[in-house]
């Protein structure tokens, strides 16, 4: 039975941890769809951290200098490995340009560094490319978290790596200024290297654990999106749309602003899908929620009401500047009709325009004039902008 110092205890400790982890992560592959090629890199990643672990506890035993520099080159390549799991879970590929330069390198110092008077310069430049490593993902995960998921906190997500890039760069400082002391550090069995192994099992658990965190965010990101947005269109869906128009009418009551609402309707959108197809009426509906969008500014709201009706909500407008939004939008949709099999489908919409009137002005009646106006638009031949009706007018019935 071979005998194992508590130095090389510990780093086989570490190992199985990340074999128990390369694990979790093949069985998350088959449930994750979506991130199932992140998971299947994060996987790889551990497993190779795993080896190269083994092959450095098997390395320490004199003579065994191949192995040791084996140990390695797969602790870098674990690391590629894991930037490119963290670029495949944000869709976000990059070339290989970076990474090729760092594995050149790296091999380039192990294969250097085979003699053991070059020992030295294998650990400075090993070790200075694992700290660039772990602070390029790092950077990369923070960066991303906060740009693709909205998360504030994103900057956490970077600790363990920046923690583990400030290690590395400092053993790859410590191997250029004492180059006669650092292989033989690496290798003692030592009070410090027992408990630089532990810190390492403390570091990658947590590590992983912001990995798993980064998934399950990313699922509820997903999940609160599905619940406010609209899945065929991608605007605000009727709850949401309903939330911003009353944060508007509160905004409005303290503030004393004017706010207006546009409601809209496809003119003849049963007969687009008689004549030609659900699909095509999908694809008319998709193109007028792109086109309603790309009109409005940074604070409106356009949301899918219900069926072929959709919403505009146009903060700090009045009646009259409303009105004119109401009829670019008009013209724009008739100018642009949605394209199917290099066809042009017909479409044009009615919109109704409805004024906040004041504070004592409720929401339901706000809708209900906008409603009522669209219905107007509809009756008066389609086609056409109407501003809310006078009091007391009564609501037109429409065929569509």
């Amino acid at each position: 039975m071979p005998s194992f110092s508590a130095t090389e205890i510990a780093f086989l400790m570490v190992a199985c941890q990340q074999v128990v982890l390369a694990f979790g992560w093949l069985a998350g592959a088959a449930l994750m769809v979506e991130s199932r090629r992140a998971a299947l890199h994060w996987a790889l990643y551990a497993a190779l951290s795993a080896v190269s672990l083994v092959l450095f506890v098997v390395s320490v035993k004199p003579g065994i200098e191949p192995l040791r520099a084996l140990a390695n080159l797969c602790i870098v390549v674990s690391l590629v490995v894991l930037q490119r799991g963290v670029w495949a879970f944000f869709a976000c590929p990059r070339p290989w340009l970076w990474h090729a330069a760092v594995l050149a390198a790296a091999g380039a110092a192990t294969w250097y560094g085979l003699d053991p008077a070059n020992g030295a310069w294998r650990v400075a430049v090993v070790s200075g490319a694992l700290s660039a490593l772990c602070l390029s993902v790092g950077w990369d995960m923070q960066r991303e978290a906060r740009a693709r998921m909205e998360l504030r906190w994103g900057a956490v997500l970077s600790v363990p790596l920046l923690l583990g890039g400030l290690v590395f760069g400092l053993r790859a400082g410590r191997a250029m200024v004492s180059p006669g002391t650092i292989v033989a550090e690496v290798t003692a069995d030592s009070a410090l290297n027992v408990s630089a192994a532990f810190s390492y099992l403390v570091i990658a658990l947590v590590f992983q654990l912001t990995l798993v965190a980064l998934v399950v965010t990313r699922g509820v990101v997903e999940l609160r999106r599905a619940s406010r947005y609209d899945a065929l269109t991608g605007l605000l869906n009727r709850r949401a749309a309903q939330e911003a128009l009353e944060d508007e009418l509160q905004r409005s009551r303290r503030l004393g602003e004017p706010f207006s609402v546009l409601m809209i309707d496809a003119d003849h959108f049963k007969s687009i899908n008689d004549l030609h197809g659900h699909a095509v009426g999908d694809r008319a509906l998709q193109h007028l929620g792109t086109l309603l969008s790309a009109q409005m500014r940074d604070i409106d709201r356009v949301g899918r009401w219900g069926g072929e009706e959709f919403i505009v909500l146009l903060p700090g407008t009045p009646l009259a500047q409303a009105q004119e939004v109401a009829e670019r939008l008009r013209e724009r949709t008739q100018a642009l009709p949605p394209r199917w099999q290099e066809r042009a489908v017909p479409l044009t919409v009615s919109l109704g325009v409805s004024q906040w009137a004041g504070p004592s002005d409720e929401l339901s009646a706000l809708m209900a004039r906008a409603d009522a106006a669209m219905y107007r638009a509809k009756a008066n031949g389609r086609n056409r902008v109407e501003v809310e009706p006078p009091p007391g007018a009564p609501r037109v019935s429409v065929v569509r």
